[in-house]
């Protein structure tokens, strides 16, 4: 797990198919989620996540849970279980985007992602407002933020042609900006939303 940049600490080592398989076994349970969150085991904490009730997700849980975020695959398991899910996802995406600390940062993005795609009846407006986010944050060179600054951008410019030309616009613009961080997130999305295949599928969205 440290291997690949997962926070051992009050780790048990039980894999997400596990995981996931208790969670269906459990189904929805908003009382059970907050009891396995604050247990700070890491695997209880995704757990959490995947039992929650989005629709008694309140704003206050969101920012208390953002705040505990100490491992990137909780962050992003919480994002694309969970917090996408809420009223207040896309709000949230907008606030915690100016936020310094590294892992709520993260969520930002790892939220626009995941709001990418699973959010299917979204406007390409609430995404085009996303974009300049993605830009102005491009040049944070953490590993942990850049890389979901990238995946935000990527899967953005994936929803659809439109989208996809705004996204690849966006990432030229980030292109010209002297940074490393901002040059590596441009040219690895430029490269995907380019590619035959991603051009292949979002041509047959309609």
């Amino acid at each position: 797990m440290v291997r690949f940049g997962i926070n051992p600490s009050n780790t048990f080592g039980v894999s997400i198919p596990v995981i996931r398989k208790m969670a269906k076994e459990i189904g929805r349970d908003h009382g059970l989620a907050q009891k396995l969150w604050a247990s700070q085991i890491h695997e209880a904490r995704i757990l959490a996540t995947m039992i929650d009730d989005p629709q008694k997700v309140t704003a206050k849980q969101m920012e208390g849970w953002v705040k505990d975020f100490d491992s990137w695959d909780v962050c992003d398991q919480c994002c694309s279980n969970l917090f996408d899910k809420t009223p207040f996802a896309y709000q949230k995406a907008l606030d915690w985007s100016s936020r310094k600390e590294e892992f709520v940062k993260r969520a930002a993005f790892a939220l626009m992602a995941s709001l990418a795609v699973h959010d299917k009846q979204a406007k390409n407006s609430q995404f085009e407002t996303l974009l300049p986010l993605i830009e102005r944050e491009s040049i944070d060179d953490r590993n942990f933020v850049r890389k979901a600054v990238n995946w935000a951008l990527r899967q953005i410019g994936k929803r659809n042609l439109p989208l996809n030309r705004l996204a690849i616009k966006t990432a030229k613009q980030i292109l010209e900006k002297k940074s490393s961080s901002a040059r590596w997130v441009a040219s690895d999305a430029i490269r995907e939303l380019t590619s035959p295949s991603v051009r292949r599928k979002i041509g047959k969205i309609r």
